[in-house]
């Protein structure tokens, strides 16, 4: 099917598109992968990233190519609208593994196997006689400070979890911490 003018190109995406077969698929193919790739590359600045979102746009194509129906008979704004999803997705992924990185301390410099489980030891320690100075406290400190301090909840979160205003949290934490303060000290 030889195509001569914009309109036949376009009355040929929706026929090719509607026969969904592989060789018609083939052709919607190599008539859009320039422009998808393209596409992708401004998006991304990477020409393996724009490859990649390529790749899956048109691999996303073919799994949906019988639900789709196509704008105004072109494939073309179908498919970058893809590639701008996928492109949006891989962004926010790579955000977040940023993210999760940076939480990641650096590895301590230990010269002494010994002295490293030896802090650990002396760091369990001191956790359990946290968590026990946390379980004497009364109630509604002890909740307070398990959601807030051991949970790391907001105040305002830790108030609406238990339906109280945010300055009986503040009271209940500022009163639970000198407690805690004086039991730990003791110790």
């Amino acid at each position: 099917m030889e195509l001569t003018g914009p309109g036949e190109s376009v009355r040929a995406d929706a026929e090719l598109w509607g026969r969904g077969d592989e060789s018609a698929f083939t052709a919607l193919f190599e008539r859009h992968v320039q422009a998808v790739w393209n596409h992708a590359y401004r998006l991304t600045g990477s020409w393996a990233a724009a490859e990649d979102l390529t790749s899956n746009t048109f691999l996303i194509a073919w799994r949906k190519r019988r639900d789709v129906r196509l704008v105004r008979d072109s494939a073309l704004p179908w498919l970058y609208t893809v590639a701008g999803n996928l492109a949006r997705s891989e962004h926010r992924g790579a955000r977040r593994r940023l993210r999760l990185l940076r939480k990641i301390p650096d590895p301590p410099v230990e010269s002494d196997h010994a002295e490293a489980v030896a802090e650990q030891i002396d760091g369990e320690q001191r956790l359990r006689e946290v968590l026990d100075a946390v379980r004497t406290l009364p109630k509604a400190q002890r909740d307070v400070v398990e959601l807030c301090l051991l949970g790391d909840l907001s105040v305002a979160d830790a108030a609406a979890l238990l339906a109280v205003a945010e300055v009986t949290v503040r009271s209940h934490l500022s009163r639970a911490r000198a407690r805690l303060r004086t039991l730990l000290e003791e110790k």
